[in-house]
């Protein structure tokens, strides 16, 4: 039982579960199908971003998504009772955000959505804000107050939620998936050290090659392709936090925590991708 703060904290999750448990299914199959649901939904959103990335190359658009609907981490999400299938619609819907270049207040509307559902990606959401503010600073020479009061309310709803689900914190979640997995939370104390952390995270660092390399390509990738200022900044930042994930939760061994922010690497790889030849356009027959 005192386990649930692990899982409390996920407001925007349960409430979808509830909402299946309220139309009638058991609740394990109100956990599975919104998995299931999540999944279908990916793979049409996935199919929206193509046509936007590659608009007159169908045979790219209605490929490429079933290729991502069948890998492996794809079809493992969808099977498995977790809120990682779940979040990685709202952030196909954040990359549409970003591709059709919706306003600051769509925008916030989407970072709120991933922060309610998924407090840990506040990493996320506050590194998008702070680094459009700069970009438009260093554009613009103009300081954004609307972004920075975004960002406050961001950073009231994730105190608000650890304060109101009773969250243990990061290094009782540290200590109970790394070290030592404890019956109950309140005994014995989450004690490690720095040096503790560092051993782990060196060990985990090893087997992350596959992620580090996925990573590294689409990011030197983006940057050969495209001189756009944007596109490089946006690749950067997430694959920056593809790592500030990894030194909070370095599961490297569960490709399923890290595949989101994959994704939206590839995305926009396959942008700058476009952009430099031209959408990949088909020739028509005569």
């Amino acid at each position: 039982m005192e386990q649930l703060p692990y899982f409390q904290i996920k407001i925007g999750y349960n409430l979808g579960v509830l909402l299946l448990y309220e139309l009638g299914f058991s609740s394990p199959d109100s956990v599975t199908l919104l998995s299931i649901f999540a999944y279908f939904i990916s793979g049409l959103l996935l199919f929206y971003i193509l046509k936007i990335i590659f608009p007159e190359n169908y045979i790219i658009a209605s490929v490429l998504p079933v290729v991502i609907l069948l890998l492996p981490p794809m079809t493992y999400m969808a099977r498995i009772a977790t809120p990682d299938m779940f979040i990685l619609q709202i952030l196909l819907v954040f990359m549409i955000g970003l591709l059709k270049k919706w306003n600051s207040w769509m925008m916030f509307l989407v970072l709120f959505a991933i922060t309610f559902t998924r407090p840990d990606y506040i990493p996320l959401t506050l590194s998008y804000l702070g680094t459009v503010w700069l970009f438009e600073y260093i554009r613009d020479k103009k300081k954004n107050f609307v972004l920075v009061l975004q960002g406050i309310i961001l950073l009231i709803l994730y105190v608000a939620i650890v304060k109101l689900c009773h969250y243990p914190g990061w290094k009782h979640l540290f200590y109970d998936t790394f070290i030592h997995r404890r019956e109950f939370i309140s005994k014995p104390s989450p004690d490690f050290t720095l040096k503790e952390y560092l051993a782990i995270l060196l060990w985990k660092t090893m087997y992350f090659k596959k992620v580090t390399l996925t990573a590294v390509v689409l990011l030197g990738s983006t940057f050969y392709l495209s001189k756009d200022p944007w596109i490089r900044v946006s690749s950067f930042l997430v694959f920056v936090n593809i790592y500030i994930k990894f030194l909070f939760f370095p599961h490297s061994s569960s490709l399923r925590f890290f595949f989101g922010l994959i994704v939206m690497l590839l995305i926009v790889f396959l942008y700058a991708l476009s952009k430099k030849y031209n959408g990949f356009k088909l020739r028509k027959i005569a």
